[in-house]
């Protein structure tokens, strides 16, 4: 494994900062190391990051960057990077604190929040609908954005939303929107999202629990047109109206025994939670006092062979062929058994982001990149590829990007 130098020479602007890498040429997972950079500040504003300025969050800005330079680190201060969309040369980064608009040939940068059309500053997704940009919220509903005119136009309960803590939307090839909420999956029969008789609400009382918990987390098109639903309890899948699931007793998750000396979360999330607790006590969990719940998927993608990818909490990294699972952990070379981020890149690459490093599937063995190599968080929540074959890479605090040779 290359060598990389932790020197960074970092300078605050208002709104970002950015921190060029001073590290050697060495190549990795086929990304160029980043050269000797520089950065030069633009309305340099010294500690001031993007939510964290004296006068409040900085809505618009611009940063000027090497334009040689290929390792980047763009902060966002204590903002989780939930979710990004690369739109031609825009960037979309949604964070904890806010959604960002990156110009990527300008520098530009622009914030938006609940003081310029947003319900809520959480951001949990980021997606595009059309010619508009989608953004799914904790507590704010799903708003899409027009560009052109510059305005928001929001989604809410009252217009049919299941709840208004939105995980993810899926446009299916039918026409069809699904949208993952807190408290269910909502079907938008053709798109016709004005029209409140075409939105369907999906639970686990009106499906008979063919949809294994309310609590939906991403979702994702199979080959022939069925819609996977990951859960809190399970995976699902709708097809041809009926519904099928699948946890931890029908294969997915490694079991405790395996993974126990590698959970790195040690707290208990149902000693504050009447919803977790329950949850571990209707799997036989009761025991464990440490962040493990194999039936809880935060991370889903279906891949171009159509096997079905599953990132779980503890419970590592699950493959459904339609027949059978296979589990991979800790054991099998994952850099960590909590799974955050599942995304297939243009090339077919599969990539995991875990609670220790990013990987890349190659064959059945895993490429792992950490802060050691460039990464600006070990913790990865979300990434998205250029056309080029960069790497955007979203965690805490933070967006590393890794430019292709």
């Amino acid at each position: 494994m290359p060598d990389f130098s932790k020197n960074k020479l970092a300078i605050a602007v208002a709104g970002l900062v950015v921190v060029a890498g001073l590290v050697g040429a060495a190549y990795y997972l086929g990304l160029k190391q980043a050269q000797p950079a520089t950065a030069v500040a633009a309305a340099a504003a010294p500690s001031a990051a993007l939510g964290q300025a004296g006068n409040g969050p900085q809505q618009q800005g611009k940063v000027t960057v090497d334009p040689n330079a290929k390792f980047t680190h763009f902060r966002v201060g204590n903002r989780n990077v939930k979710s990004m969309l690369l739109d031609g040369k825009i960037l979309w980064v949604g964070t904890s604190g806010g959604l960002i608009r990156y110009d990527t040939r300008s520098d530009e940068y622009r914030l938006f929040d609940s003081r310029n059309g947003l319900l809520s500053n959480g951001v949990f997704h980021v997606s595009k609908l059309g010619d508009r940009i989608l953004v799914g919220t904790y507590g704010g509903g799903m708003s899409l954005y027009d560009q052109g005119s510059d305005k928001w136009e929001t989604f809410n309960i009252s217009e049919g939303l299941g709840d208004a803590f939105v995980y993810g939307t899926l446009k299916a090839a039918n026409g069809d929107v699904w949208v993952a909420t807190w408290s269910g999956a909502n079907r938008i029969r053709g798109g016709a999202l004005k029209e409140r008789s075409q939105w369907d609400l999906f639970t686990v009382e009106n499906t008979r629990g063919g949809l294994p918990n309310d609590w939906v987390y991403g979702l994702a098109e199979g080959k022939n047109g069925e819609i996977w639903l990951a859960t809190e309890g399970g995976l699902a899948r709708f097809a041809n109206g009926q519904w099928d699931n699948w946890n931890h007793a029908k294969g997915l998750g490694a079991p405790f025994e395996k993974v126990k000396d590698d959970i790195k979360f040690n707290s208990d999330p149902a000693q504050v939670s009447s919803h977790h607790a329950k949850q571990k006590e209707e799997m036989g969990l009761q025991g464990v006092s440490v962040a493990y719940n194999p039936n809880y998927i935060i991370a889903l993608q279906v891949d171009r062979d159509g096997a079905v990818w599953c990132g779980t909490w503890g419970g590592g990294l699950a493959r459904f062929d339609g027949k059978s699972w296979r589990n991979y952990t800790v054991a099998d070379g994952l850099p960590g058994n909590h799974v955050f981020m599942l995304y297939q890149d243009p090339a077919g690459r599969l990539w995991i982001g875990t609670n220790n490093g990013l990987a890349r599937r190659d064959g059945d063995r895993f490429v792992v990149l950490s802060t050691e190599q460039g990464l600006f968080s070990n913790s990865v929540f979300s990434m998205v590829a250029g056309a080029a074959g960069d790497l955007w890479v979203g965690s805490f605090g933070g967006v590393a990007h890794l430019t292709a040779p």
